[in-house]
């Protein structure tokens, strides 16, 4: 477990959700929904249903037409909103990660053969080459190669699962 406070970022945060509605919006551009086949394809369907619906107005079989077009535009916005949804989830988490990273500290061993003796050095100081001792419950600090013991490490700060 470590010993750092978690930011789990919340399924319907404001300041994730505001954003997503205006991208799910802005996502129905052709060149965007054009990344999606499926979704492209949902899109294309949809228009034609609803130039197809009103060029019919007033015939039977209007309001059914109409109420396909209204499910499939639904479907195109709703995918819009989720993909956006999972982009501001994965940018939010990614400044957090950024920020852990900035103001993190690394033990610097200052003799390799004694773990007690050790400063407590920024990581944008560590030099390559440079031992730095990890003991359970740390933050890896930065890049490296185990050169003794084992090492069992929570990603879930990079990958975004909490173990459970």
């Amino acid at each position: 477990m470590s010993k750092h406070e978690k930011s789990e970022i919340g399924l319907l945060a404001p300041e994730i959700m505001r954003p997503a509605v205006l991208a799910a919006f802005r996502k129905l551009d052709p060149r965007s929904l054009a990344r999606n086949p499926v979704i492209f394809a949902t899109g294309l369907v949809a228009l034609v249903t609803t130039v197809l619906a009103l060029a019919k107005w007033g015939q039977p079989g209007t309001f059914l037409s109409l109420q396909i077009a209204l499910w499939l535009w639904a479907t195109v916005l709703f995918a819009n909103f989720a993909e956006a949804v999972a982009e501001g989830r994965g940018k939010a988490r990614a400044d957090a990660f950024r920020a852990t990273r900035s103001s993190a500290k690394a033990k610097a061993l200052l003799d390799p053969a004694r773990r007690d003796l050790f400063e407590m050095k920024d990581i944008d100081t560590i030099e390559p080459g440079e031992l730095i001792l990890v003991e359970a419950g740390d933050i890896v600090p930065t890049d490296g190669e185990i050169i003794e013991g084992v090492a069992s490490v929570d990603e879930s700060a990079i990958t975004g699962n909490p173990r459970r």
